[in-house]
């Protein structure tokens, strides 16, 4: 489905966006190594973009969850750095209990969420949520129970092509966007 495909009312249903990391904030590349001391490092590769895609949908009173199913200071570091306060990392992909306590905790439904999602480890939660979003190179099992799917590949753009979808489907992204480059412009 294309970015124009998100229906108004399901757009405005929804009150929460949950993020994947490897595959759909990241391009899925993991880059380890070790320091001269011999410590483990690892770095990932964000989109800026999509940073302010992200940035954008707070804004626009949303909600964003990020949910990995792998624990990294990288993505610690990205969700801070954007202001992401729910940022849930679960070992081996245990993402569904982690989306269950969000929403009980928040008092929000499955159908005011959405997902943005690549691969397996996703299905479980993203088989629930109202509005279903996946990477332009998601798998299949993931592709096939998506209601959007972005053209760019994730890591590259597509979270970001999604906010704009999903905030235009509000009828948000023109106030958004003029009310950020209005603050920038004052001098």
């Amino acid at each position: 489905m294309s970015a124009e495909s998100i229906p108004a009312a399901v757009a405005e249903r929804v009150k929460l966006v949950i993020l994947d990391v490897d595959g759909v904030l990241t391009d899925a590349g993991v880059y380890m190594g070790e320091d001269a001391e011999g410590r483990s490092i690892e770095l990932k590769r964000f989109d800026i973009q999509d940073g302010l895609g992200v940035k954008m949908l707070m804004w626009g009173g949303l909600d964003v969850a990020i949910v990995s199913g792998r624990v990294s200071a990288a993505t610690a570091i990205r969700a801070r750095e954007l202001g992401v306060e729910e940022c849930h990392q679960e070992p081996d992909a245990h993402k569904l209990k982690v989306v269950e306590k969000l929403l009980e905790r928040k008092g929000v439904a499955w159908d005011q969420v959405a997902m943005v999602a690549d691969d397996i480890p996703d299905l479980a939660v993203l088989k629930r949520v109202g509005l279903k979003a996946v990477v332009a190179n998601a798998t299949e099992p993931v592709i096939r129970v998506a209601d959007w799917q972005s053209t760019r590949h994730g890591g590259r753009g597509a979270v970001r092509e999604f906010c704009d979808a999903l905030l235009q489907a509000r009828g948000d992204l023109e106030r958004i966007v003029d009310e950020y480059v209005e603050d920038r412009s004052r001098t």
